[in-house]
């Protein structure tokens, strides 16, 4: 079992003013030895590193503790795409074999128009080049704008982090579930199965009031474009690792070996190339 999205950091406010005030689990380190433990515990065996800072120092800084850590197969990194001079960027963190992908926190741009500015796109268009990934991070608001973004990328491999974050909390499905199944007939986009309980009421939710979002995104996606992500610790948020890891195995019971293994470590695998 593979873990396609999780994060790190050495916690200092500043570097993290995501980190509101109610999220005070969130305040602390979290490194290599703290997630060893919760995997271990989750019988998960291999990891992938997700940038939570858009900074190239912590970039380097997850390739390092990468390059230390077998269990770490991968890094989903940070580079300024939409910067003229992106690809020198590329063309360095390239080199090192773990860098697999790249993302920018699309869902905090407060221009509302970010994903059709040439800029990034001049910047998103140059990854396949460097045998990179893409990890779209959205609310469900701008699953239209992503849409338009993959039709003008079709040699970009996209990963869909957290689902497309529908509105767990309020209970509300569509229009989420009509645009989710219209970007999944991309056959260039994947999805994790992640971030779903911190879209839900941290400290009132249930599987029941998961499983009809878990349902949407089997059924557009199909097992061999899921896979599955803790988004640890975040999620501390709402739940454990161990808890989610579980509660996922449980979904997928009902599915095939083959299926099963798509979503728990085959996805993962192929699309980041691991």
């Amino acid at each position: 079992m593979i873990d396609a999205h999780h994060h790190l950091w050495r916690y200092e406010p500043s570097e993290y003013p995501w980190i509101a005030d109610g999220m005070a689990p969130l305040r602390r380190d979290f490194l290599p030895a703290d997630l060893m433990k919760e995997m271990a515990a989750a019988a998960v065996t291999g990891a992938i590193a997700v940038q939570a800072r858009q900074s190239l120092r912590e970039t380097e800084w997850l390739l390092e503790l990468a390059s230390e850590n077998d269990k770490m197969l991968a890094v989903v990194g940070w580079v300024p795409l939409a910067a003229a001079g992106v690809a020198a960027h590329l063309e360095r963190f390239s080199q090192n074999p773990k860098l697999k992908a790249v993302r920018h926190v699309i869902q905090d741009e407060p221009d509302p128009a970010f994903m059709h500015r040439p800029d990034f796109r001049n910047g998103l268009r140059l990854l396949p080049r460097y045998g990179l990934v893409y990890d779209l991070l959205i609310y469900e608001r701008q699953v239209p704008e992503a849409i338009a973004l993959v039709d003008a990328h079709p040699d970009v491999s996209f990963v869909l982090d957290h689902i497309g974050k529908p509105r767990i909390k309020d209970g509300v499905l569509s229009p989420w579930r009509e645009r989710i199944h219209e970007l999944a007939r991309r056959d260039n986009v994947f999805c994790k199965i992640s971030g779903m309980a911190t879209e839900a009421d941290w400290g009132d939710w249930s599987e029941s009031s998961l499983t009809p979002y878990w349902e949407t995104v089997l059924d557009a996606f199909s097992p061999r474009r899921l896979m599955f992500g803790s988004d640890w610790p975040v999620l501390l948020l709402a739940g454990t690792y161990v808890e989610w890891a579980s509660m996922v195995r449980g979904w997928i019971g009902r599915l095939t070996e083959t299926e099963q293994n798509a979503i728990l470590c085959e996805t993962a695998t192929r699309v980041y190339r691991i």
